[in-house]
């Protein structure tokens, strides 16, 4: 059974609230093995982790190939405070990719994001199968 965001220990939970503003920094794996970070903007919906990009990049192409993540997400108010989570990609959408980066946009900046021409959004549901505080 896939775990959910449950799987966070209560006493960082507060971290994955949309009031908090806490970024991800996400790591995919490389075709060659090397993992690759990138700064996410995250959101929690119905118990599960959602991340959002653009069709094709990097960490796009990864996550599709290579469904193994992991997380770390920092305190805004102490970057020594943070949650680590394993886990894996299980589904890809473009429906409602769109609306999300929206959503994701006005928790990080309060306003929309400008979606360039021709740019389709992507959302990828995590599954956290491993979660520990620090």
């Amino acid at each position: 059974m896939e775990k959910t965001v449950q799987a966070v220990p209560a006493s960082h939970q507060d971290l994955l609230a949309d009031e908090t503003r806490a970024l991800a920094i996400l790591a995919t794996l490389m075709p060659d093995g090397s993992p690759q970070a990138t700064p996410v903007w995250f959101n929690v919906e119905d118990g599960a982790l959602w991340v959002n990009s653009a069709k094709g990049r990097v960490k796009d192409r990864n996550m599709r190939a290579r469904p193994q993540v992991a997380l770390c997400i920092l305190d805004p108010r102490d970057p020594y405070r943070y949650l680590q989570i394993r886990g894996r990609v299980v589904e890809v959408t473009e429906d409602d990719a769109a609306g999300h980066i929206n959503r994701l946009a006005r928790k990080y900046t309060a306003q929309d994001w400008n979606i360039p021409q021709g740019e389709v959004r992507v959302r990828y549901r995590i599954a956290v199968e491993h979660a520990s505080a620090h």
